[in-house]
């Protein structure tokens, strides 16, 4: 039986004053329905080149990835982009919130490009604002929400579109340690509680340290950390 998440020998390379850089080299993960993954590596590591191939936000160079047994790099760009924004989660170090638009309609904004039913949208973005505790922010824009708020609307967001996989790229890098452990914690509870499989980019050891498995990115490598 396959696993929820397959990748196997994936090679990335980037060309930097015609200097070639392996940044992945043959690296191979598997990952369960349901973990809480955290993967932790010295800048320049790869960390987030490897979110973005499993994202399929870039293409490796070579290597297979397998999502519930299906070969996500054989799709066609289009069936790629559909696989992306149905199953697929990403929380950013920014938020990347459009500041124009309140809270609630940043949440809602993935259904709404989905021609999801517009009141269905707005009441899943009112709920999921709730669960990250800023149902009493729904009518503020980005500007008037701090650091903290605004990566939690991110989170809201993320989960919009009910996806199987959530990416986390250093989504505390930018917030004060507190304030950072309280997006740790909603990370926890949001798998926890929704069964959400989660892979968690961070430069944060104790972060790490608080996930049930851990990776290490080395030498374009991937290797289990304690």
């Amino acid at each position: 039986m396959s696993a929820f998440l397959e990748v196997e020998d994936i090679y990335k390379s980037y060309f930097l004053n015609g200097k070639r850089i392996d940044v992945l080299r043959a690296v191979s993960v598997k990952v369960e329905k349901g973990e809480l993954v955290s993967l932790v590596g010295a800048s320049g590591s790869g960390k987030s080149t490897f979110l973005h191939v499993v994202g399929t936000l870039d293409m490796p160079a070579a290597g297979v990835m397998r999502f519930e047994g299906r070969s996500v790099f054989d799709l066609s760009d289009a069936e790629v982009a559909e696989f992306r924004n149905r199953s697929i989660g990403f929380v950013f170090q920014s938020h990347f919130l459009l500041p124009e638009f309140t809270a609630e309609e940043n949440v809602a904004m993935p259904a709404l490009f989905a021609r999801q039913d517009r009141k269905a949208a707005f009441r899943r973005a009112r709920s999921l604002l709730e669960r990250v505790g800023l149902a009493a922010r729904a009518e503020h824009k980005p500007g008037e929400l701090s650091g903290g708020e605004s990566q939690r609307v991110a989170l809201a967001r993320a989960l919009m579109l009910e996806p199987a996989l959530l990416l986390a790229d250093e989504p505390t890098g930018n917030l004060d340690p507190a304030t950072g452990e309280g997006i740790h914690t909603l990370l926890r509870e949001v798998n926890r509680d929704l069964g959400i499989t989660a892979i968690v980019v961070t430069h944060n050891e104790a972060l790490a340290r608080s996930m049930p498995r851990r990776l290490r990115l080395k030498d374009g490598q991937v290797s289990h950390d304690g």
